[in-house]
């Protein structure tokens, strides 16, 4: 029946609802078809997209310096634990954009001195330091030079002058110990700075390098996906070559459960009909010898049953005892008759032909060759049409100038980088300048530290308790000098100092609290993302940027996470809002024409003939050569009879028993005669009859089933050609249906390659969010925590000038030598 399908309903639902499903493999021996199930389409191998190895590796491990950047991040955190303040930076920037109103103005001023308030205490204790250093020493030297604030060149006698003197320099040496600690830290941060600035110009040459092997390697990429269509093309032509084998094949497996049982009992029916005439003629020959043998027979049994009368009638037998046994032998003597009687028994000699020609077999098995030459057209049509949607998927990428504009940005990032490079020199220049103000800001604290320490070593080498003050020695004296020189120092570059710290503190932290600890927790991108930042008409930044479409779901954040796995730009940018090219995808390859190719395939199996008609009157006129008339019920019954009314061997053996029992004599000599006679007959003409009668009944019920089975043939051969005529549409359709989907699901397989290929693998944009690690690392880890490093270990340094200054003068009074003593009478 001819098949005519919508086609192009049937590709839409296999675009929606796609299912892996077991295909049955396929033999010369036909197989059992699910039909409730589905072949899946064989799995497709598109191999690799080139793929390129990017050499930034944007992670940064300082070292031992990292303790002292966690020390200042816990110092950090101790001065500031409030958490970002994100709504109040967002507040901010709205409030900014349309103007802070005044009533609002005082709450966010409130708001931002609770997140700033460590800072705000600690700035304002570093200029009350800057402003009361200055003037704390000039009073001190004012109130030293009027011998006061222990100017005065006298030193009164104390008993525990020892201790305090102890006391004093173990305190200054522990202050200058500390000291020494915070310049080498200050030092040690400086130091960092330029050794990280250096290595800077690496992390910019990698960058710069990935995106151009970005830039260099997405074209290739794209052409590569473009040309894999090749591969699903070819698997669609390849099955539409083998349709045949394919579609015929499951068809024909499909109506084999009715039409194959049909063929093969026709098939048996052939020997059967040749059994049976052979059982026919086997039967009939046996009936006739059964006929004669009957006649024969019965004549035989006449002739001795006379004989044995007539000897019976002896006078001999009138005898007393003897009288007896004569009259039970003559009682038997009707026995010796036949039983059955073949002679009103009748059967047919059939001279119908036996040999059926089956060329269902042949015919059926030509199913595939059918829908191959019936389907011929389509395989040409189908691949134009392919070689169309090929050319036009390749098109659509040469619609957009990405090798030009990839070019160009190439051409940027050298330009770029030829720029960045040609500041290195005036980078490096600030640096050395850099580098040497914080070396003198240290090398003031290390000649504080210097006054200190050659002080304490001066004086306490020549200390002697046995002298007067008056009459120290000079390198006591010296000691002393030294000490107060460094009391001058720290009074005049304390401040100084001071000053440094706070304004790198105020800068530095900040700049960690506000810009680098956001940005590692990834906190300062929802600031960015914050919907209607920057315009209340524009709800979000980057696609307004990117696209002038505001609207996009599109944030930084998700860009940056997207980048961070390494997946393809055109989902981290969802470019698929703007040339979709998936759905262009399917759109080509599922397109209507190639639906009305498919409609168009028609199979028909009408021309499919089981049993060819002189078969089939062959077995009709085999089954109605009389087989029915033929009384079977009377014939077995006659059969079943036995030949004699009594077996002759007991008959005969009786007979020999009761003549033994009669005198000797003529009488017993004859009926002795008669049982040897009897068995005689038994062996000639009795055993020969019943083997004759055992044949006949074998051969008898086979020709009785015959009739019924040809019967069953003929139905079972009409029932699989009604089928194959009438019912095969909905087969062909069926298994249509399923060829068709696998075709479909080569492209579907195409398709989400693609998808899998375009979201993970082609363009692969980790060099964007290197590039915003590596700011971080430069910015914040280079650049910020080396510069709080060094205001924690200047900061320290100024502190511990303070008990620095109280000590050296106090314990330079016990080694400058005295204008006065104090003088004791004997």
């Amino acid at each position: 029946m001819l098949w005519n399908a919508r086609l192009a309903l049937l590709l839409y639902c296999c675009g929606c609802s796609w299912a892996r499903e077991q295909q049955p493999e396929s033999s010369e021996e036909p197989a059992r078809a699910d039909t409730h199930r589905a072949p899946a389409a064989e799995a497709l191998e598109f191999g690799y997209v080139p793929s390129v190895v990017y050499e930034t590796h944007a992670y940064y491990e300082p070292g031992a310096i990292g303790l002292l950047f966690h020390m200042v991040h816990a110092f950090l955190y101790a001065v500031q634990p409030n958490p970002f303040p994100k709504d109040l930076i967002v507040k901010l920037l709205q409030q900014n954009m349309g103007g802070i109103k005044p009533e609002e103005l005082q709450k966010v001023c409130l708001c931002a001195i609770y997140y700033e308030i460590g800072f705000i205490v600690l700035t304002v204790l570093g200029v009350l330091f800057v402003m009361l250093m200055p003037l704390v020493g000039f009073f001190f030297c004012l109130c030293r030079c009027c011998e006061n604030c222990g100017g005065e060149m006298h030193q009164r006698h104390r008993k525990n002058a020892d201790c305090q003197r102890g006391f004093y320099t173990a305190s200054l040496i522990a202050s200058s110990v500390f000291i020494t600690v915070g310049v080498l830290v200050a030092y040690t941060a400086n130091h960092n700075i330029t050794t990280r600035i250096k290595s800077t110009r690496r992390l910019v040459s990698t960058n710069i390098r990935d995106l151009k092997s970005f830039a260099n390697y997405t074209p290739a990429q794209i052409d590569y996906l473009t040309a894999q269509y090749t591969t699903a093309k070819n698997k669609v032509l390849s099955d539409l070559d083998n349709i045949g084998p394919l579609l015929g094949g499951r068809i024909q497996n499909q109506l084999e459960k009715e039409v194959v049982p049909a063929l093969d009992n026709a098939l048996r029916m052939t020997g059967a009909m040749r059994e049976t005439k052979e059982a026919l003629e086997s039967v009939s020959t046996s009936l006739e010898t059964l006929q004669d043998g009957t006649g024969k027979l019965q004549r035989s049994l006449q002739s001795e049953r006379a004989s044995l009368s007539n000897t019976l009638n002896d006078p001999a037998c009138s005898n007393g005892d003897v009288s007896h046994t004569c009259n039970n032998i003559r009682g038997t003597l009707s026995q010796l008759a036949i039983s059955a009687n073949f002679n009103g028994v009748m059967l047919t000699r059939t001279q119908t032909h036996t040999f059926i020609q089956l060329k269902g077999y042949s015919a059926f098995n030509d199913t595939p060759r059918m829908v191959s030459e019936q389907t011929r057209g389509v395989v040409s049509r189908v691949k134009a049409l392919l070689d169309k949607s090929g050319a036009e998927i390749v098109g659509f990428t040469k619609m957009f100038p990405v090798e030009p504009a990839l070019q160009n940005f190439t051409k940027f990032l050298t330009e770029g980088q030829k720029n960045i490079e040609a500041y290195y020199p005036q980078i490096d220049q600030f640096d050395f300048y850099r580098w040497i103000a914080c070396v003198i800001v240290c090398c003031i604290v290390v000649l504080i530290l210097a006054f200190n320490f050659l002080g304490l070593m001066s004086g306490s080498c020549g200390y002697d308790k046995n002298t007067t003050p008056t009459t120290r020695g000079c390198l006591s004296n010296t000691g002393g000098n030294l000490l107060m020189a460094g009391v001058g120092f720290s009074f005049i570059f304390s401040w100084i100092l001071m000053g440094v710290v706070v304004t790198t503190f105020v800068a530095g932290g900040n700049m960690e609290k506000l810009v680098c600890e956001p940005l590692a927790n990834r906190q300062l991108f929802k600031v960015i993302d914050t919907p209607y930042l920057v315009h209340p008409g524009k709800k979000n930044f980057l696609p307004g940027l990117l696209f002038q479409d505001p609207h996009l779901e599109l944030t930084i954040g998700s860009l940056y996470s997207d980048c961070y796995e390494n997946s393809g730009i055109y989902a981290a940018l969802q470019l698929e809002n703007k040339f979709n090219f998936i759905k262009f995808i399917n759109a080509t390859v599922y397109n209507q024409e190639l639906a009305n190719i498919f409609e168009g395939v028609k199979v028909d199996l009408q021309g499919i003939i089981l049993l060819e008609q002189e078969g089939k009157d062959n077995l009709i006129n085999f089954a109605n050569t009389g087989l029915g008339e033929i009384n079977y019920q009377a014939y077995l019954s006659e059969v079943n009879k036995g030949v004699t009314v009594v077996d002759l061997l007991s008959f005969a053996n009786e007979l020999e028993a009761q003549a033994d029992h009669l005198p000797r004599g003529a009488l017993g000599n004859a009926l002795k005669g008669h049982a040897s006679s009897i068995r005689q007959i038994h062996k000639e003409q009795v055993l020969p009859m019943e083997q004759a009668m055992v044949i006949t009944n074998t051969h008898c019920i086979l020709v009785h089933s015959i009739q019924t089975k040809v019967t069953n043939v003929l139905s079972a051969i009409d029932a699989a050609e009604y089928l194959i005529a009438n019912n095969a549409s909905h087969v062909v359709k069926q298994e249509t249906e399923k060829y068709v989907k696998n075709l479909v699901g080569y492209f579907k397989q195409y398709t989400n390659w693609v998808q899998n290929s375009l979201t993970l693998e082609v363009a692969q944009c980790k060099p964007i969010s290197n590039i915003i690690d590596s700011l971080e690392i430069v910015g914040c880890s280079f650049i910020i925590d080396s510069v709080n490093t060094f205001w924690f270990g200047l900061g320290g340094c100024c502190l511990f000038l303070i008990p620095s200054i109280i000590m050296s003068v106090k314990l330079a009074k016990f080694y400058r030598r005295m204008d006065t003593e104090d003088v004791f009478d004997e």
